[in-house]
C-alpha cells in the first residue's frame, strides 16, 4: 500500500511536468461576427518562443493595425510562466463568411499551426465595436484636416491643400499608422511639397488646444473653371486610449484601438478668367511678372552672332503657358531658341523665372529693328489683365556686304488644263492568250546550278573593287561635304513642296534650298552670300546670263515675298523656276 502510494505521487508529478512542458499555439478573435464598419482583433498567442512566425495571408481583410508584439515572462511559487502574443486589427473588405487561414511558428525545431477561423461580416452596425468608452474618446479627440488656402480661386491661379493630423493630448497614436487612400487632383496640376520628418507642433482646432503633425503640404493650379473635386484623405490608425486601469505606478494603462479617420472630400469652385478686357495676345499666364527683352549686342559685324534673350520673371504659373515669339527681319538668320526654367515651387506657389534665348546671325551690312514684343497675363489679385511691351531694339551690323534690293516679279497664269480624249483611254477585255509550255528540267548540273555555284566566287573580285570605290569616297572629304549639301538642298525642295499655300513657311524652305545648292557647288559659306558674289561666280564658271539672272531673281522673291500678298499660284511657278534654274545651273558648272 506504501508502494502504491508513492507511484501515484511519482505518476502525477512526471504528468503535470509534462503538461507543463507542452506547447501551445492557437489564435484567438475579439469576436466572430462583426459589421462591415467594425474592426476585428485576432491574436496569436504561444507559450514558448518561436522563430520564423508566418501570419495568414488576411486576403479579404485590411490590415488597419500590427502586428504588435507582447511578451510576459514571469515565476510564480517556484513556477515559469511564459506567454508572447502577435496582435492585428483588421477591416473587412466587404460582406460575407471568410475564413481566417493557419498561422505558423517554429518552436524548438517543430513546426505548429494554428486552427482556421471562420468569420461573418455583417452590414454596418450603427455602434461600431460596441461603441466602447475608448472607440468614443478616440473619434472625439482625432481629427484629420485638410486646410485649403483658397477654395474660389480663377482658373491657373495657385492654392495650396495642407492636410494635418489633429491629436488631443489626452490620448496617443501610435507610430504604425498608415494611408488607406490618398487625394486624387483630377483637373489640377499638382506638385507635393517635401516635408522633413514629422514634427510635432500645437495650435487650436475648433477652439480647443491640441497637438498636431503635418502629413502633405501641396500646390494645386486649375486647370479649368467650375465645381472641382478633391478626393479626401483616409488613414488607418491605432488610437492609445487611457483605461480606467492603473499599473503599480499609479498611471493609466493604454487601450490601443483601431481607427479610419479621413479628411473628407473637398469641393473647389474655379472662376473662369473675364473676357472683358482680355488682350488678343494673351496666352494664359496667371500671377505678378515682369517682362522684357535683351540682346547680348547691339553692334557686330555680318557672320558674327548676338543672342536675343525673352525673359518673365514673377510669382505665377510660369511652366504652363508659353513665351511669346521673337520676330526679325529676314536679313538676319535666327536659330531655334533654348529655353530655360529657373522655378522654385513652395506653398506660395510657383515662383522664379522663365526663358527663352535666340542665336541670330545678320547676313549683310545694315541697321535692322527687332521689333517690340508684348506680353500678357492676369493678376487675380487686382482682378485684371496687364499688358507690359519692350521697346524697339536696332542691330547695327558694321562691316560686310551689301544687300541689293529688286522687284519681285509677279507672275499669274491660267493653271487650268485641258483633258484631251483619247482613243486608248478604255481597252476592251482580251478573249485569247499566248500561253508558253514550260518545260521541268533537273535543277542538278543545270546552268542555274552551275551559275549560282561560281556566283560567290565571282563576286569576290567585286566585292573587292566596291570596298575600293567605298574607301576612296570615304576619303574624299571635300566631295563628301558636298554630297551632304546636294541632299539637304534637295530636302528643302522637298519642304517647299510640301508648304506650299503657307506663304513664310514656303519661301523660307526655298531660300535655304536655294542657299544650300551653292554651298555644294561653289564651296562657299553661309557669310559670303550676297548677289554681286553669286553672280560672280556662277559667270565666272561659265553659266549663261540668262540662268544667272533668273536665280537672283529667285532670291529676290523669296525676300520680298516676306511682306507682300502672293497667290498659290505665283508659289508654284517660284517653285518650278527654282527647280528648272538649278537643274541648268547643274548642267552648265565647269
Amino acid at each position: 500500500m506504501y508502494i502504491k502510494k508513492h507511484i501515484s505521487i511519482l505518476f502525477l508529478i512526471l504528468a503535470a511536468s509534462v503538461a507543463s512542458a507542452q506547447v501551445k499555439f492557437e489564435a484567438k478573435v475579439s469576436k466572430k461576427k462583426l459589421g462591415v464598419n467594425e474592426r476585428l482583433r485576432i491574436d496569436f498567442e504561444m507559450n514558448q518562443d518561436g522563430d520564423n512566425f508566418d501570419p495568414p495571408s488576411f486576403a479579404d481583410f485590411d490590415v488597419v493595425g500590427g502586428p504588435n508584439t507582447s511578451v510576459s515572462n514571469y515565476s510564480r511559487n517556484g513556477q515559469r510562466s511564459y506567454n508572447k502574443t502577435y496582435s492585428y486589427f483588421l477591416a473587412p473588405k466587404k460582406r460575407g463568411k471568410f475564413t481566417i487561414k493557419q498561422a505558423k511558428i517554429e518552436i524548438d525545431g517543430e513546426t505548429y499551426k494554428t486552427f482556421p477561423i471562420t468569420i461573418e461580416v455583417t452590414k454596418a452596425v450603427s455602434k461600431p465595436n460596441g461603441n466602447t468608452a475608448a472607440s468614443d474618446a478616440a473619434s472625439e479627440n482625432i481629427h484629420l484636416v485638410a486646410e485649403v488656402s483658397n477654395s474660389n480661386p480663377y482658373l491657373n491661379e495657385a492654392i495650396t491643400v495642407v492636410y494635418k493630423l489633429y491629436v488631443s493630448p489626452d490620448i496617443g497614436v501610435s507610430s504604425n499608422w498608415r494611408e488607406k487612400e490618398i487625394p486624387r487632383f483630377n483637373d489640377f496640376w499638382n506638385q507635393n511639397i517635401e516635408i522633413k520628418g514629422l514634427n510635432v507642433l500645437t495650435g487650436e482646432y475648433k477652439g480647443k488646444e491640441y497637438r498636431y503633425v503635418v502629413l502633405r503640404k501641396t500646390v494645386l493650379y486649375p486647370q479649368k473653371s467650375g465645381r472641382l473635386k478633391i478626393e479626401p484623405l483616409v488613414m488607418d490608425i491605432t488610437a492609445e486610449v487611457p483605461s480606467n486601469k492603473r499599473d503599480i505606478f499609479g498611471r493609466a494603462l493604454m487601450t490601443k484601438v483601431p481607427k479610419e479617420v479621413t479628411a473628407g472630400s473637398r469641393i473647389i469652385n474655379v472662376k473662369p478668367l473675364p473676357e472683358e478686357g482680355k488682350p488678343s495676345d494673351f496666352k494664359g499666364a496667371v500671377g505678378d511678372f515682369s517682362f522684357k527683352v535683351t540682346t547680348s549686342k547691339t553692334e557686330l559685324n555680318a557672320s558674327e552672332s548676338l543672342q536675343a534673350k525673352i525673359e518673365v520673371k514673377g510669382k505665377g504659373n510660369l511652366k504652363l503657358f508659353e513665351l511669346p515669339k521673337l520676330t526679325v527681319p529676314s536679313s538676319l538668320e535666327v536659330y531655334e531658341p533654348e529655353h530655360k526654367e529657373s522655378v522654385r515651387t513652395n506653398l506660395g506657389g510657383m515662383q522664379g523665372g522663365i526663358s527663352d534665348t535666340y542665336t541670330i546671325v545678320p547676313q549683310y551690312k545694315g541697321k535692322y529693328p527687332v521689333p517690340s514684343i508684348s506680353f500678357s497675363y492676369f493678376d487675380p489679385e487686382k482682378e485684371s489683365y496687364n499688358r507690359i511691351t519692350s521697346d524697339e531694339i536696332i542691330i547695327d551690323v558694321i562691316s560686310g556686304p551689301t544687300a541689293t534690293s529688286g522687284t519681285a516679279e509677279n507672275v499669274t497664269a491660267n493653271t487650268k488644263q485641258t483633258v484631251n480624249a483619247n482613243a486608248n483611254t478604255f481597252s476592251f477585255i482580251k478573249t485569247s492568250s499566248n500561253w508558253v509550255d514550260q518545260k521541268s528540267e533537273p535543277f542538278f548540273q543545270s546552268s542555274a546550278f552551275w551559275t549560282l555555284t561560281l556566283l560567290p566566287f565571282l563576286a569576290i573580285p567585286l566585292a573587292i573593287v566596291i570596298r575600293r570605290k567605298r574607301d576612296e569616297r570615304n576619303a574624299d572629304v571635300q566631295g563628301n561635304r558636298i554630297r551632304k549639301a546636294d541632299r539637304l538642298a534637295k530636302k528643302y525642295l522637298s519642304e517647299a513642296k510640301k508648304t506650299m499655300g503657307q506663304k513664310e513657311s514656303f519661301y523660307l524652305a526655298l531660300e535655304k534650298a536655294l542657299h544650300n545648292y551653292l554651298k555644294s557647288k561653289l564651296n562657299i559659306e553661309t557669310s559670303d552670300f550676297n548677289k554681286e558674289k553669286i553672280e560672280g561666280l556662277l559667270t565666272e564658271r561659265k553659266v549663261e546670263s540668262s540662268v544667272v539672272s533668273d536665280f537672283i531673281s529667285i532670291l529676290e522673291n523669296c525676300e520680298l515675298a516676306r511682306y507682300t500678298p502672293i497667290e498659290q499660284v505665283t508659289m508654284q511657278n517660284d517653285y518650278d523656276k527654282a527647280a528648272k534654274t538649278i537643274s541648268l545651273i547643274d548642267k552648265q558648272l565647269r
